[in-house]
């Protein structure tokens, strides 16, 4: 499969991510530094320009990323409406808000401050999100979910569904997927039923037999995180992703492509930037 433009950027980020090491050092000589406060543990960094990217740690500390520390600012500014660090702010605990499996370098910042529980697809606490559950229903002004639809086994319109469900009336949704420019969204497997992976001498290979009896075989599978972890089941596009928001109830969607210098955001490409969806 030919991979666009913004498809195989974000694939190399992450490819970069996992290759990557400390932040990188900045030598005396250097006279094009950045400065910022990361907001989740408070560390003050001095990083080159380059080093502020999606995927690749930044922070010498807690080595978030510009995503991280993005996801985090969208939830203080959107509920609170300031800008300010995590560890600076006095605890919320009248805000409830709930993660669909938590990077915890943001996780464990947020329920420092607000009634916040990180939950998870195959561990305690669970929560499937295409099949919310009558006592989560309508609880949380905010949910994240950072990288997880794209995970989502078809149809995914039940997890767009899934998160409004959670939310109380003016609640927010801060949410990121990698995401095209183009006009729809790439469906890897779109007629996915009774399925299994198997490592097999070739590499990794998805068996499929679909609803009507027909089996399928695809190799050349995208795993993000490591081949046999998490399978990439589709390649949102932002179009898609608009009307996917709207058919599931939110009242309205925005992009959050707006940087934020004092806490080390920045985004230099207007795909694969997160979003915040508004219940009505």
């Amino acid at each position: 499969m030919a991979l666009s433009s913004p498809l195989a950027f974000a694939r190399r980020l992450k490819a970069r991510a996992r290759a990557s090491g400390e932040p990188r050092a900045v030598l005396a000589s250097d006279r094009d530094v950045v400065r910022f406060e990361c907001n989740l543990c408070g560390t003050q960094n001095v990083v080159l320009p380059g080093a502020l990217s999606r995927e690749v740690p930044s922070c010498a500390q807690c080595r978030s990323t510009v995503l991280l520390r993005a996801v985090a600012h969208l939830v203080v500014s959107e509920v609170l409406g300031v800008t300010q660090p995590l560890a600076a702010l006095s605890p919320r605990p009248d805000i409830a808000g709930i993660g669909v499996s938590d990077d915890e370098r943001y996780a464990g910042p947020l329920a420092r401050v607000f009634k916040y529980e990180n939950t998870h697809f195959h561990t305690e606490p669970r929560l499937d999100i295409t099949a919310v559950p009558p006592a989560r229903a309508g609880r949380y002004d905010f949910v994240v979910a950072s990288d997880v639809f794209e995970h989502v086994v078809p149809p995914v319109a039940r997890a767009f569904r899934g998160a409004r469900a959670l939310l109380r009336r003016g609640g927010v949704l801060v949410f990121t997927v990698p995401f095209t420019l183009g006009p729809d969204t790439i469906e890897h497997f779109p007629e996915l039923h009774a399925w299994r992976l198997v490592d097999s001498p070739h590499g990794w290979r998805l068996h499929n037999v679909t609803a009507n009896g027909r089996v399928q075989v695809f190799d050349d599978l995208v795993f993000h995180g490591g081949p046999g972890s998490t399978l990439e089941m589709r390649v949102f596009s932002q179009a898609a992703l608009e009307r996917a928001f709207l058919a599931a109830g939110f009242a309205r969607l925005r992009v959050a492509a707006e940087g934020c210098p004092r806490f080390g955001i920045a985004w230099p490409e207007p795909f694969s930037v997160p979003m915040v969806a508004y219940a009505g």
